[in-house]
C-alpha cells in the first residue's frame, strides 16, 4: 500500500517541478530581455523625463557612475538569461561542454554585475536601506558564485550545484524585485515608498526557499524510502 501511494504521487510532483522550472525560465527570460531594453534604446535623460524612477536616479550622475549602471544591468541580465539553462540537469548531462562554457560566462557576468552592483549600492534609490540590502546582495551573489567555482575546481559537483543554486537565488532577485513592486506600489501608493521595501525582499525570501529545497533534497537522500 505504501509503495503504491508513493508511486501515485510522483506524477503530481513531477508536474509541479516542471511548472516551477518553466516559470523560472520564462520569468527570467522576460526580465532579462525586456527590463534592460529601455535603458539600451533610450538615454537616461529621456527616460527620466518620462518619470522613469530608476533612470531619474542616474540620469544626471557622473559618467563613470552611469557606466557602472549600464554594466550592472547588462551583466546581471545576461546572468539571469543563462542561469535557468545552467540549472537544467538534462543540459548538464547531455551537453557537458555547453554547460561548462555557459557556466564560465555566467560566473563572469555575476562577477562583473556583482562588483558593479556593489559600487552602485550607496547611490541607490532607496537610501540607507538600499545601501545595506543591495550591498549585501552583491557580496553574497559574488561570494556564492565564487564558492561554486572553487567546489567544481576541487572536483565536488554536488557542492558546486548547491552553491550555484544559492547564486541563482540572488540572480533571480531581478525578477522578484519587480514582482514585489507590482504588489507594493498599489499598496503604498508611491514608488519611492514601495522601493524602500525591496532591497531585502527581492533576495531574502529567494534564499530561504533555496535553502529549504536544498535541505529537503538532502533529507530525501539520507532517509531510505518506505517499503
Amino acid at each position: 500500500m505504501t509503495t503504491t501511494t508513493t508511486t501515485a504521487h510522483r506524477p503530481d510532483s513531477t508536474r509541479r517541478r516542471t511548472v516551477g522550472v518553466w516559470w523560472l525560465a520564462l520569468s527570467a527570460l522576460a526580465i532579462a530581455v525586456f527590463a534592460p531594453l529601455p535603458y539600451l534604446t533610450e538615454s537616461l535623460v529621456a527616460l527620466a523625463r518620462d518619470d522613469a524612477d530608476i533612470a531619474s536616479n542616474y540620469a544626471y550622475r557622473p559618467k563613470w557612475q552611469q557606466a557602472f549602471f549600464y554594466t550592472h544591468i547588462v551583466a546581471a541580465g545576461l546572468a539571469l538569461l543563462l542561469s535557468p539553462a545552467q540549472l537544467a540537469s538534462r543540459i548538464r548531462l547531455r551537453a557537458p561542454r555547453l554547460h561548462r562554457a555557459c557556466g564560465r560566462l555566467v560566473l563572469l557576468c555575476i562577477a562583473v554585475g556583482g562588483v558593479a552592483g556593489l559600487v552602485l549600492a550607496p547611490m541607490n534609490h532607496a537610501g540607507a536601506v538600499g545601501t545595506a540590502g543591495f550591498g549585501m546582495l552583491a557580496v553574497l551573489w559574488v561570494g556564492c558564485a565564487g564558492f561554486g567555482l572553487r567546489a567544481i575546481r576541487r572536483g565536488d559537483p554536488t557542492l558546486h550545484r548547491r552553491w550555484m543554486h544559492r547564486a541563482f537565488a540572488f540572480t533571480y532577485a531581478a525578477v522578484t524585485l519587480r514582482l514585489w513592486l507590482i504588489l507594493l506600489v498599489p499598496l503604498t501608493g508611491d514608488f519611492d515608498r514601495a522601493y524602500t521595501f525591496v532591497p531585502f525582499l527581492c533576495w531574502v525570501p529567494n534564499l530561504i526557499v533555496v535553502e529549504w529545497l536544498l535541505r529537503s533534497r538532502a533529507s530525501r537522500k539520507i532517509i531510505p524510502p518506505v517499503m
